[in-house]
């Protein structure tokens, strides 16, 4: 065990070298992470969606000075993942609105890495969104869209989503998608057939850039509360053209320093995943795929065995933590202009 944490513990400097001996050879490194922030709203009511839990008179108290203390420590795991080279993108999900994304990168240690943000305008009814930070001198962006999924059932409300294109230094192309998938509210089976829904739905707007594309680069990203083996991430990445398969960097647990990025019931899941098109995984470093998961991201867990995230509530008990999910990241070498 003690051999473990030092590992996941150095996992950042182990990065960081990566950067460095990619700057020699004349590569950029694009550092990709996703993470679920648990819950970060802000402290004013929104009458159009059922956020009063999170109002300082609300059943969380959820008072400014919490408010900020999630935001700094939502920026403490950004900053750890990369330490000084932060990474180019980061896609979030459980993000209420613009001006969380504004305090998160204006009121933050992360206002020095210069990130700017695309955010989806949703129609979920707790009033939370996806986004997409990014840094400019890596991805430039060049247009974005909400995408709504569109449910058999047309009542129905959930997470748009965000689909980002922009510029990297190779000068491709690069089309991200940022999704936060159904729940398994009510039950796994219950609800699966809304996820995969969400997953023919971006299967399609994926097939659509091939279709107007020779050699698209497309990284999908999300909180897609299925497993790798479960139907709906099937339906993202099989095809019956081999050009157009993905590859999920997360569907191997072998490969993996953790059992999951979410912990329910005493069981580890791989929620969080990170999937690219057979273009863009040139540009993959092998092995770099993982759950980042350094000490101070974990506690212990008392009611079952083994370790779970500190989180910023357990249950309604406040415990000033960082998120119910760990974030997951992946490492690009991108060889610079000559």
């Amino acid at each position: 065990m003690r051999k473990r944490t030092v590992l996941l513990a150095c996992l950042p400097v182990m990065l960081l070298t990566v950067c460095l001996a990619a700057q020699e050879t004349r590569q950029q490194v694009f550092q990709v992470m996703f993470y679920n922030v648990e819950n970060l709203f802000d402290t004013y009511d929104n009458p159009h969606t059922t956020d009063n839990e999170f109002l300082p008179d609300g059943v969380r108290y959820w008072t400014p000075y919490r408010y900020y203390a999630h935001l700094r420590q939502t920026a403490r795991v950004i900053h750890a993942v990369g330490e000084w080279d932060t990474p180019a993108l980061v896609g979030l999900c459980e993000v209420e609105n613009d001006s969380v994304l504004i305090h998160l990168t204006r009121r933050t240690s992360l206002r020095a890495q210069n990130y700017r943000y695309c955010i989806t305008d949703s129609r979920d009814p707790r009033g939370i969104n996806v986004a997409l930070l990014y840094q400019e001198d890596k991805f430039r962006c060049l247009e974005y869209a909400s995408k709504r999924i569109p449910f058999k059932n047309r009542a129905r409300r959930s997470r748009d989503i965000l689909h980002v294109s922009g510029r990297v230094i190779t000068g491709d192309t690069l089309d991200v998608f940022v999704c936060h998938f159904p729940s398994r509210r009510g039950g796994e089976k219950i609800s699966e057939p809304f996820r995969v829904e969400a997953a023919s739905y971006l299967r399609r707007l994926c097939d659509s850039i091939h279709a107007i594309r020779r050699t698209p680069n497309i990284l999908i990203m999300g909180d897609f509360n299925d497993m790798p083996i479960d139907k709906s991430i099937q339906t993202i990445v099989r095809s019956s053209d081999a050009g157009r398969i993905f590859t999920n960097l997360f569907a191997d647990a072998k490969k993996l320093n953790n059992k999951g990025s979410y912990k329910y019931q005493g069981k580890w899941n791989q929620l969080d995943q990170i999937i690219i098109n057979r273009s863009w995984e040139k540009y993959y470093r092998p092995g770099s795929a993982q759950i980042f998961m350094p000490s101070f991201l974990l506690t212990v867990d008392k009611s079952r065995n083994g370790q779970r995230p500190l989180r910023v509530y357990y249950g309604y008990k406040y415990e000033g933590g960082f998120s119910d999910h760990l974030p997951v990241i992946a490492c690009f070498l991108l060889p610079l202009p000559k």
